[in-house]
């Protein structure tokens, strides 16, 4: 469980993005595509292109975290997006 502070926004990023990016990589499209700041303290939540695996990108103060989750073949909400 993650613990933000409140105000906290969650921003979901619709379009597939390659899991590959790591860090920089997911910053870089926050920054680019969204024009928001990575470093806000704000939740960005980016899918693969299959469906099956988010990021999660947070400033929590000290440094960018970074989320890592995989969704099982029964949760595929995201796959109609």
């Amino acid at each position: 469980m993650i613990q933000v502070a409140p105000g906290t926004k969650v921003y979901l990023a619709c379009r597939p993005v390659s899991m590959r990016y790591g860090f920089d990589g997911l910053a870089a499209r926050v920054a680019d595509v969204l024009h928001a700041d990575p470093f806000s303290g704000h939740l960005f939540l980016f899918r693969s292109k299959r469906a099956d695996y988010l990021k999660v990108i947070y400033w929590d103060g000290t440094g960018l975290c970074l989320f890592v989750n995989y969704l099982v073949s029964y949760c595929t909400s995201f796959s109609h997006l």
